[in-house]
Formats: structure tokens, C-alpha cells, sequence
């Protein structure tokens, strides 16, 4: 009787015990961006200034303006308006690199702006903000 006791009190305080620790851990840090439909949403803040970067500006030669819209009243850009629609034409160029890389080339869930892939947007636009379809063969 007593060892029943003594368990049924020690698994009580264990239980407690991981229910305060897992109450008072910080979950996913929001990182305040609003609207990201195909990068993940707790994305840092230096990984997504990379893949503007090195993948969009470099990639196809432009500025953040060229898919973000401005701010009503202002000259700020508003970066979870989806008004251009070249931001759209941007999810699904991400969404098709991500395939083509998966399954063509094997690279799991490899995200835009991740080491592993092929297929970036350099392979077709080369620095300009449309590729030239006389270079894609």
C-alpha cells in the first residue's frame, strides 16, 4: 500500500513537473511577418533577407519594389500587401523550383535560398527580371 502511495505521489510531481516546464517554454518566436504562404512562417529574419537577396534581387535583377506594393499615403513598402501580382508569380516560381529540385533532382524538402538545390532562379532568369526564353532549353 505504502509503494502505491509513494508511485501514484512521484508520477503526480513528475506530471506536474513537465506540464509547468512545457507552460512556460517560449514556443515559436513570432517574428512579426504577416502573409507567408510558401516560406515557413517562423523564417529568421537574417534567412529571409538571404533568399530576397541572393535568390530575388540577384537572382532576377530586381528590387523589392518589383513585387512589393507600396504603402496607401506613403512611399514604405506594405511587404504582406498582395497587390502586384508579381508576388504571387513569385510563390509559384518558388513552389516550382521546390518540385522540380524534390523530384528531379532528389533534394527532399529543400527550401528556396538552401545550399542543396539545382534549381534556382538564376537557372532561368540569369539576372533579368523575365528569362529569355531563348536561353531555356
Amino acid at each position: 500500500m505504502y509503494l502505491k502511495r509513494k508511485f501514484s505521489v512521484t508520477l503526480c510531481i513528475v506530471g506536474l513537473t513537465g506540464i509547468c516546464i512545457a507552460a512556460t517554454s517560449p514556443g515559436a518566436k513570432d517574428n512579426g511577418y504577416k502573409n507567408l504562404k510558401v516560406l515557413p512562417k517562423n523564417i529568421s529574419k537574417k534567412k529571409l533577407q538571404e533568399i530576397m537577396i541572393d535568390d530575388f534581387e540577384d537572382g532576377l535583377g530586381v528590387n523589392c519594389g518589383f513585387c512589393h506594393a507600396e504603402q496607401k499615403g506613403s512611399h514604405k513598402l506594405d511587404y504582406a500587401s498582395d497587390e502586384k501580382p508579381e508576388k504571387e508569380i513569385a510563390r509559384v516560381m518558388m513552389r516550382m523550383t521546390g518540385k522540380l529540385n524534390k523530384n528531379y533532382f532528389q533534394t527532399g524538402h529543400a527550401m528556396i535560398g538552401d545550399s542543396t538545390l539545382i534549381v534556382t532562379c538564376s537557372t532561368c532568369h540569369r539576372g533579368q527580371p523575365r528569362p529569355d526564353a531563348d536561353n531555356i532549353k
